[in-house]
């Protein structure tokens, strides 16, 4: 294209409409980045193969990147190249040969394909991370798309608004859920469209819960070394868009948005909550080496925490490689931009947040005064809706059960543990008297509730119920980590036969 012509057509835009909004005539681009130099959306062709265009955003302000691009509306597909220094010493990775997502992407299309393209630096090459690679990354990655936000939600409240002491919430996977569920049409198996269905609503609400907590379903990878031994990442604790419902959980992806609103409405509609478990401690990008797939090639110095003194590496609190950096006003106006948008325009009903102690952690450790507590607490949209927290991180001082401060709940692992061990006769009365009595002991302070104890005998992590009388021991032998993965810490008993329904055994119910 003309470079005349796109620079007469690009317009100052608005700097405070975060992401890509499209306005009904065009769409107004905006990016943080402190270091940034340069920044460009790259317009594709709608398969997100082939790049049509790069557009230079022409206004910087405040430390967002800006511009307004008339007649690019609802289902362009885009990405960006941020230009800046390639110092790994001093924390900045920029790499313009490497297309990045848009954190604040409301949609994507198309799924990582590993190569080392994919990487800011050069695989093998002499001084590792510190090379810079030219080669171009866009055919291997992801790309982001507008969206048209319309919805009818047909006078729907946003919120059920579900007291905390009526509420019982009831943990599920979107894919595992349907994905053999005989009532669902083959198609929608697994996927959004699949768990909204009325016959597993219906199930659901015949459980007398309240609430269904989805497992992460923000976009997520399939790390590599998976992809290697024939598996995938099934969890979905591996996050690269924190404004986008994965594409792969709908029935048609380019329907994904709405496909997760109109299941969000069927729930609603039948007095049922929808949380979401969030993981906002980390994302997908990985260490030093890993890729550059958004995040690091856009600010890597302000959106990850450094080594203070050696700005190369990261600091690993999360022990997946990289810990987001929630001690800095943009990433926290990023995180809580995103709770917002999930809750106002997706009408959520609250979070789990996966590793919360990472986000109360300022550089001297927990905080339960940190920065994005307190933006959370003060804010009027968050501290209306359920907010939890996984109270523990593997970080230095990372298990702050109790510690969080009022207008949160957190998990309870006390009385997880606690019921398990007086079921096998190694409590006493009086440890479960504690328990089931909100466990007063741990949160009874600064008016917090009894509510505020979020009490659970099983989740996602380790044994499920079944497990727990079937198991002395784990038996994590089909996914190639031989047997290494997993607590084995289960406080579980096998009713004398180790083996499958081995509570039935014991009941006499089969031989």
């Amino acid at each position: 294209m003309d470079q005349r012509k796109t620079i007469s057509r690009v317009r100052e835009g608005n700097s405070q409409a975060h992401g890509a909004l499209w306005d009904g005539r065009g769409t107004n681009f905006t990016l943080f980045s402190v270091n940034a130099t340069k920044v460009e959306v790259c317009l594709f062709d709608s398969t997100g193969n082939k790049e049509l265009e790069r557009i230079v955003l022409p206004e910087y302000t405040d430390q967002f990147w800006h511009g307004y691009i008339p007649d690019v509306g609802p289902s362009t597909v885009y990405g960006l190249r941020v230009h800046g220094p390639y110092e790994p010493d001093a924390g900045h990775r920029f790499n313009p040969n490497k297309l990045v997502l848009d954190p604040y992407a409301r949609a994507h299309i198309g799924e990582l394909k590993w190569a080392p393209e994919c990487f800011g630096y050069t695989i093998g090459a002499a001084g590792d991370d510190l090379s810079f690679d030219e080669r171009d990354s866009a055919p291997f990655v992801p790309k982001c798309v507008v969206v048209d936000p319309n919805f009818d939600w047909q006078g729907q409240p946003r919120s059920r608004g579900i007291p905390w002491d009526q509420t019982i919430i009831y943990e599920a996977h979107v894919r595992g859920f349907t994905k053999l569920h005989p009532a669902v049409p083959v198609k929608q198996r697994g996927t959004f469209k699949g768990l909204g269905t009325k016959e597993v609503i219906a199930y659901v609400k015949s459980l007398g819960v309240t609430s269904i907590e989805l497992l992460p379903i923000h976009t997520f990878i399939n790390d590599s070394h998976l992809l290697e031994h024939g598996l995938t990442n099934y969890w979905g604790y591996n996050s690269i868009g924190f404004f986008a419902p994965d594409p792969r959980y709908a029935s048609e992806p380019e329907q994904c948005l709405r496909e997760f609103k109109e299941m969000v409405a069927r729930f609603h509609d039948a007095g049922l909550e929808v949380i979401l478990d969030v993981v906002y401690n980390h994302t997908a990008e990985g260490n030093e080496r890993g890729p550059t797939l958004s995040f690091k090639g856009i600010d890597n110095a302000s959106y990850y925490r450094l080594l203070p003194d050696q700005k190369r590496f990261y600091v690993n609190d999360t022990g997946t490689g990289n810990t987001l950096n929630l001690s800095h006003p943009g990433v926290i106006q990023m995180v809580t931009d995103s709770l917002r948008y999930w809750v106002n325009e997706l009408h959520v009903d609250g979070f789990r947040f996966d590793l919360g102690t990472i986000l109360a952690r300022e550089p001297a450790g927990f905080d339960n005064q940190s920065g994005f507590l307190k933006a959370c607490n003060q804010d009027p949209v968050l501290r209306g809706v359920k907010l939890i927290a996984e109270p523990w991180d593997c970080g230095p001082g990372g298990y702050q059960v109790g510690g969080f401060p009022p207008g949160w709940a957190e998990w309870n692992d006390r009385y997880r543990d606690v019921v398990r061990d007086f079921w096998k006769g190694n409590a006493e009365a009086g440890d479960i008297a504690q328990r089931l009595c909100a466990s007063g002991d741990v949160f009874n302070h600064l008016g917090r509730r009894p509510s505020c104890c979020v009490n659970f005998i099983t989740a996602h992590d380790g044994f499920t119920l079944n497990d727990l009388v079937s198991f002395n021991d784990k038996h994590n032998d089909a996914n190639g980590e031989g047997n290494r993965d997993g607590s084995s810490d289960n406080r579980s008993w096998n009713c004398g036969v180790e083996g499958p329904y081995g509570w039935l055994r014991f009941l006499g119910q089969i031989s």
